[in-house]
């Protein structure tokens, strides 16, 4: 069988999830940012400047830079409560309405007593966001503070910034905790573009949906109906019992992960098509993919759950 979102209707659309402006810490103005990514072939962004009150709480309005090739999502990254290493929690709220009550945050230092991580991701999940868990490396998140975030739809498994900044831009560990654990979560990759180093433009996902506007994409990612990728392209992945094949642009790598250290991993020159066998993941409840390109560039599905 084919999953779903490939064989819908629509198209896949680029966008970036993470960004930052003048509205925060970010060196552009929305308008800007908003043109730039248009003008790298983007097809949306969500601008999430720091909700903190330093920033007077900004839910920034990109309406206006929204154009018949081009649409934004509001949105914001949320902070409150405090980690297990005494830090402060970042979350990325898509779609969170404005009005949305902040929280006890002044700035980036964590307020004792202030409302906790788990709650404030709640009231975003119910408010209408896309809720997801924000560089978990770079922020030395545990497999506890994990799990205090029950209302995620996704985790953020490559953030550009962090990688370019330093090397610590990865989240698979986090996000394979929580699936092994019964969590069906997703992924993104995202820039966490603040354009004061380059950190733009190198993380990105692909969103199936019927339309570009940010009610469609909203939809679609709160549907699991996307991919992330910092090169390739997934074109479709059809899986059997037994095998799970893959189109994708060239590629040297294709590999499939589950539950636990088994791995299938198919290598080729700029292969297009990949079939693999399923026999050493049998026993695994989820799988994803991953197609590596020949400069190193990843793509990633979201895990599917075997039975569903």
């Amino acid at each position: 069988m084919s999953t779903n979102y490939f064989t819908a209707p629509g198209k896949f659309y680029r966008g970036n999830l993470h960004t930052h402006s003048t509205r925060s810490d970010g060196r552009l103005d929305p308008r800007e940012v908003c043109r730039r990514y248009q003008a790298e072939g983007y097809d949306f962004i969500a601008l999430t400047d720091h909700f903190v009150g330093l920033f007077d709480y900004p839910i920034t309005d990109t309406a206006e830079y929204r154009n018949e090739k081009f649409t934004t999502i509001l949105g914001a990254e949320l902070h409150t409560g405090v980690m297990n290493n005494g830090n402060l929690w970042h979350l990325l709220a898509i779609g969170l309405p404005e009005g949305f009550t902040p929280p006890d945050a002044p700035d980036f230092h964590p307020v004792q007593g202030s409302e906790s991580a788990t709650d404030i991701a709640v009231r975003a999940r119910e408010a209408g966001a896309f809720v997801a868990i924000a560089h978990p490396h770079w922020s030395g998140l545990t497999e506890a503070d994990a799990r205090r975030i029950t209302a995620a739809h996704a985790v953020e498994v490559y953030n550009h910034g962090c990688a370019v900044d330093n090397d610590r831009g990865e989240g698979f560990l986090t996000l394979e905790h929580l699936l092994n654990e019964g969590r069906k979560l997703n992924l993104i990759a995202t820039d966490d573009a603040h354009f004061n180093t380059p950190d733009f433009f190198g993380g990105w996902v692909k969103v199936k949906a019927r339309e570009n506007t940010s009610e469609a994409l909203l939809e679609a990612l709160k549907a699991g109906a996307f991919y992330a990728s910092t090169g390739p392209d997934i074109h479709d992945i059809r899986i059997s019992e037994t095998h799970i094949e893959v189109d994708c642009t060239a590629a040297i790598s294709i590999l499939v992960q589950g539950h636990g250290t088994p791995t299938v991993t198919l290598r080729g020159e700029a292969m297009t098509t990949g079939r693999l066998s399923l026999e050493r993941l049998a026993n695994s409840p989820w799988i994803r993919i991953t197609v590596i390109d020949r400069a190193g560039k990843r793509a990633w599905s979201n895990p599917f759950w075997v039975g569903d």
